[in-house]
Order: C-alpha cells, then sequence, then structure tokens
C-alpha cells in the first residue's frame, strides 16, 4: 500500500488568492457569464429603483449569487470533463447537458424571485394593494 503524501497547509491568503484566480477564468472562460452580470446589475439597478426592502434585496441578492455560482460549476464541469475525454461520449454529452440544466432551473428561479419582488413593489407604488413586507 502506498504511502499517504503529506500536503503542508495553505495559507488562507493563498485560498483566497486561488479562489479569487478560479472565478476570474470561470468568468472569462464563459461567455454567458458576461449576460449573467449584465443581467444582475439591471437587476441591482432596479432595486435601488423600485426601493425594494431588506428581506426582497436578500431575496433578489441570493437569487443572483446561485445562478453565478451555477454558472461557475457548469464551467468547471466542462473543463474537467474534456480534459479527461477528448473522444465523443453520449454519458458525458449527457452529464454536461445536466449541468447546463442547473444554470438553466437556476436562472429559472431567479427570473420567478425577481418577477415576484418587482411586481410586488410595482403594485405598491400604483396602489394596488398595501405592503405586507
Amino acid at each position: 500500500m502506498p504511502e499517504a503524501r503529506t500536503r503542508t497547509p495553505r495559507s488562507w491568503r493563498l485560498k483566497f488568492r486561488d479562489s479569487l484566480r478560479g472565478t476570474r477564468r470561470g468568468i472569462r472562460r464563459e461567455s454567458n457569464f458576461t449576460i449573467h452580470l449584465f443581467t444582475a446589475a439591471l437587476v441591482i439597478a432596479a432595486g435601488a429603483i423600485f426601493e425594494i426592502g431588506l428581506v426582497e434585496w436578500c431575496l433578489v441578492l441570493l437569487a443572483i449569487a446561485v445562478v453565478l455560482v451555477t454558472e461557475l460549476l457548469n464551467t468547471s464541469i466542462e473543463l474537467l470533463v474534456k480534459s479527461l475525454n477528448t473522444r465523443h461520449d453520449p454519458q458525458i454529452g449527457e452529464a454536461l447537458d445536466i449541468a447546463a440544466g442547473a444554470v438553466l432551473v437556476a436562472s429559472f428561479g431567479a427570473a420567478l424571485v425577481g418577477g415576484i419582488v418587482f411586481v410586488h413593489r410595482l403594485g405598491i407604488l400604483l396602489d394596488w394593494w398595501k405592503s405586507v413586507l
């Protein structure tokens, strides 16, 4: 049985640096990330304009984070799979489709959260109903 290698622990600074580098690479590698960031900026601007509340901000920002995280995970899965196998494999294709589906589900969920928050806020501004939040 081979001996287990001992790794020297990395500092938090190095871990943080590597995480930021990975995030930058994921953003640069995936063209859809630009669309997600642009949409997130529009939603944040709309939140400021509509003066959404604290709970609404939390929901909107969490929805944005979920979409960005799933896009990064999808990109990392694509990169890993393509580096391990260059031949066409239907199961690999299915795995990649499922990972892309996760981004789609997260995006639809975020759109629903945004729709609920902003329609509610618009209803308050137009006096359709009274505020419950």
